[in-house]
């Protein structure tokens, strides 16, 4: 576990609980997607459209937050970041049409960009590296708490409710976490009740000083190699985890006729997994460092590790048993969490932190083309067999790809940056 500290603990559990309403607010379109998508008249192909849309807003906004936040700092840029994602998830209510639904969408895909540039750079500002893998892990397993808790959540609301509801419920939470970070969060240098041996141990393995306030030019970082290892990773990965996002609940529906309520503890399962997944992640990395292993070769061998692990999902297609897919999916749910928290993590490794925000915004956004392209063709596998009366067949094929992806991104990774050397800008 991380050493104790007073306010490494309050910017973590901060973190945490925004990474937590920032998924509860994109999660509520996928577990009300049957619904929705016959009160909208949404084909597959629809959804997918709506579903591409957000992922485009949401690479511009990693892009433009991750530019932003390492100008005016993680404080201002985040607080900007959740007022956006939070009025446009409220504005999902509103919406009368498919188009004013999409606006909302886009709109909060815009807003949520700023999550992760902020929760990285924050992260590498209180913690030095042996830490940041199992930090990231546990407030990036916020994710896996509000895919945990929104199926039964949601489901109720909306039973007892309507789906308009949810998107309104859902989206006033990021006003009320705003009041505690504008109240707690500040970075070490102006903590004034924070102790010289905390603020020492934070620092401990600081070795470039002098550039951290110096601006840095996103020209610059995209001629280094470091910065695509970190591209092509997020690229190859990141639509993984999307697909577990917007379609497993609709998976298990369809799959093994079920509704909303039905499939939520199916669902719940799958990321109560997931949510160990992230913080054993983060924390096995860190255990090989603390050993004595060199930092990007702790990184390499838990990526490897968690990248192996994934690889079962694909026999989902050999088993009819929903638990038996809930165990399948779970494990790979959890390896992507755990590759998750040390991927991040590598980019505050080959990085000043002055470079963070703006490299995780580059890899975000890249990961997010990556979440335009498959839904694409997620869309268009399941719209031909659906139509052929074989859906499961066109599952099977997503599961393929989901199962190979990890080992393909490690494999670029290891040949852009064998050794993950900091970066001398």
């Amino acid at each position: 576990m991380l050493p104790s500290g007073k306010y490494r603990n309050t910017i973590l559990t901060l973190l945490f609980f925004a990474t937590t309403i920032n998924y509860l607010d994109r999660q509520v379109i996928g577990l009300l997607k049957d619904t929705l998508a016959k009160d909208f008249n949404w084909s597959e192909k629809d959804y997918s459209n709506i579903v591409m849309a957000f992922s485009a807003a949401y690479a511009i906004g990693l892009f433009c937050f991750g530019w932003l936040i390492d100008r005016i700092g993680s404080k201002f840029g985040y607080t900007i970041s959740v007022v956006v994602w939070s009025l446009a998830a409220m504005a999902h209510a509103l919406a009368k049409s498919t188009f004013g639904f999409g606006i909302a969408r886009v709109s909060l895909g815009l807003g949520e960009g700023g999550n992760f540039p902020a929760s990285i750079k924050a992260v590498a500002e209180w913690f030095p590296k042996k830490d940041r893998a199992l930090a990231t892990g546990i407030f990036n397993s916020g994710t896996n708490v509000a895919a945990m808790i929104g199926p039964p959540v949601i489901a109720w609301i909306f039973t007892s409710y309507g789906w308009h509801k949810a998107f309104i419920w859902t989206g006033m939470l990021g006003f009320i976490w705003l009041i505690f970070w504008f109240w707690l969060y500040e970075i070490p240098a102006k903590q004034k009740r924070l102790s010289k041996t905390e603020f020492d141990y934070i620092h401990t393995d600081d070795i470039n000083n002098t550039i951290e306030n110096k601006k840095i030019k996103w020209q610059k970082l995209i001629t280094i190699k470091q910065t695509w290892a970190f591209v092509f990773g997020k690229f190859l990965t990141d639509p993984i985890w999307w697909f577990y996002l917007f379609w497993i609940p609709s998976y298990f529906n369809t799959t093994y006729s079920l509704d909303i309520k039905g499939s939520a503890k199916y669902v719940s399962t799958i990321y109560v997994v997931a949510g160990f997944g992230s913080i054993l992640g983060g924390h096995l990395s860190g255990l090989f460092i603390k050993k004595g292993m060199p930092v990007y070769k702790a990184r390499k061998i838990a990526m490897f590790i968690f990248a192996c692990l994934v690889t079962p999902v694909i026999l989902v297609r050999f088993t009819n048993n929903a638990w038996t897919a809930v165990a399948l999916i779970s494990l790979a749910a959890a390896a992507h969490q755990a590759w998750s928290a040390n991927i991040f993590t590598t980019a505050s490794d080959m990085f000043p932190k002055a470079a963070v925000s703006s490299v995780v915004g580059i890899g975000g956004m890249a990961g997010s083309v990556g979440g335009i392209l498959f839904p694409l063709l997620i869309g268009i596998l399941l719209d031909h067999f659906k139509a052929l009366n074989i859906l499961s067949t066109g599952y099977n094929i997503i599961f393929i790809i989901c199962g190979s992806a990890y080992l393909l991104a490690w494999m670029v990774m290891h040949i852009l940056a064998p050794q993950m050397k900091q970066v001398d800008i």
